[in-house]
C-alpha cells in the first residue's frame, strides 16, 4: 500500500492547533509550517482509513507507520513526524478531545546507521601532496595548513587532539609530537592518553612548519598557532581545510573528521587488523570501530565489481542464481 497523499484543506482542529502553537508557543513559522505539513499527512492517513482525527487509535498509528516505512521513508523522517503528530494528541487531550495519546509508545523504524565519510587513498594522497602557492596566505601558512592535513590523515587524530598539541612536551602540555621518537603523544575522550606512530610525510611536513612557525609565534605553547600567535581553534582548522580540499581539486569538501575515517579505513584495509586500529584511534569499544569494516567491504566490493570476471551479476545475487 502506498503513503497517501497530502489532503489541501486543514482540519478545524488542526486550524486551532496550529494556531496554538503560533501565538501561545511562540514557535518560528517554519516550524510550524512543518507542522502542517506533518498534519496534513496525518488527515491523509485518516481519510484512507475513514477515521475521524478524534477516533484515531494506537493501532492505526502503527499501521500508518509500516506504510510510511514501506513506502521508502526513512526512521528519522518517521520519527519527525511522529513528533509532529505526538505533540497535536497532546493538546487534543489537554482539550479533552480525545481519552487517550495513540501515539504514545508508537516508534519508528531504526535507521541503519550512516557510514562515515571517507576518502579514497588517491584522494587522500592528492590533499596530503598538495602545495598551494604563496598567494593562498603566505608560505607560513601553507607549511602549517599542509603540517595539519598531514598529522590528521597521518595519525588518524581527532580535532579536538590536534588543537590540543603544543610545540614542546611539559606537565601542562595536552599532546605533543616527538620528532625523535616519530610519537605523537594525545590526550583523547574521557581524558585517555595515547601515543600513535607519525609517518615520514608527517614529520617532514612538521619540521617544515616548525622552521617558520616563528614568523607567527609569541607567548603560546600550542603547536598550531593563526597569524595573531594564539592556538588554533578547530572552526579555523574546518574552514582552512575545506579551502584547501578545493584549492586541491577534491569533489568533496574535506572537514577533519573525513581525515580520521579516512585513516581508518586505508589502515584496515591494508591490515585487516581490527584491534589495531581501534587502539589507533582511541576508541574504549570495539563496536565503535567495527563501523570501519563495512566501509572495507564497500572497497572490496568495489574491487570486485571492477577485476573479477563474473562480476556482472552482485555477489548476492549471483549466489542466489542456479
Amino acid at each position: 500500500m502506498t503513503e497517501p497523499g497530502p489532503l489541501l484543506e486543514a482540519d478545524p482542529l488542526v486550524e486551532r492547533y496550529l494556531e496554538h502553537v503560533r501565538v501561545e508557543k511562540r514557535l518560528a513559522q517554519r516550524t510550524v509550517e512543518l507542522y502542517a505539513l506533518d498534519l496534513q499527512k496525518l488527515q491523509a492517513h485518516c481519510a484512507q482509513a475513514g477515521v475521524a482525527l478524534t477516533a484515531v487509535h494506537n493501532t492505526h498509528m502503527r499501521r500508518w507507520v509500516a506504510q510510511m516505512h514501506s513506502a521508502g521513508r526513512s526512521g528519522r523522517g518517521i520519527a519527525l513526524i511522529l513528533s509532529g503528530w505526538r505533540g497535536f494528541y497532546t493538546w487534543l487531550g489537554r482539550e479533552g478531545l480525545v481519552p487517550a495519546n495513540p501515539v504514545q509508545d508508537v516508534r519508528s523504524p531504526k535507521s541503519a546507521k550512516p557510514l562515515p565519510k571517507a576518502l579514497s587513498v588517491e584522494e587522500a594522497v592528492q590533499l596530503a601532496a598538495y602545495r598551494g602557492d604563496d598567494s593562498a596566505g603566505g608560505a607560513a601558512l601553507q607549511a602549517r595548513d599542509r603540517c595539519i592535513t598531514e598529522l590528521l590523515y597521518g595519525c588518524g587524530l581527532r580535532i579536538g587532539e590536534l588543537t590540543g598539541l603544543d610545540v614542546a612536551a611539559s606537565a601542562q602540555a595536552r599532546g605533543w609530537v616527538d620528532l625523535q621518537s616519530g610519537e605523537a603523544h594525545v590526550l583523547g575522550k574521557g581524558s585517555k592518553r595515547r601515543s600513535v606512530p607519525v609517518g615520514s610525510k608527517a614529520l617532514d611536513a612538521l619540521r617544515e612548519w616548525l622552521a617558520v612557525r616563528g614568523d607567527f609565534a609569541k607567548e603560546d605553547p600550542a603547536l598550531f598557532i593563526n597569524q595573531r600567535g594564539g592556538r588554533l581553534s578547530p572552526q579555523h582548522i574546518r574552514v582552512r581545510l575545506k579551502q584547501r580540499s578545493q584549492q586541491a581539486g577534491l569533489a568533496t569538501p574535506v572537514h577533519p573528521h573525513m581525515l580520521r575515517h579516512s585513516f581508518a579505513s586505508h589502515v584496515l584495509q591494508s591490515s585487516g587488523d581490527l584491534r589495531a586500529v581501534q587502539e589507533l584511534l582511541g576508541h574504549a569499544n570495539i563496536t565503535t570501530t567495527q563501523v570501519y569494516t563495512r566501509l572495507d567491504f564497500q572497497h572490496l566490493a568495489k574491487v570486485y565489481d571492477a577485476a573479477h570476471p563474473r562480476a556482472t551479476l552482485s555477489p548476492g545475487k549471483a549466489a542466489g542464481k542456479k
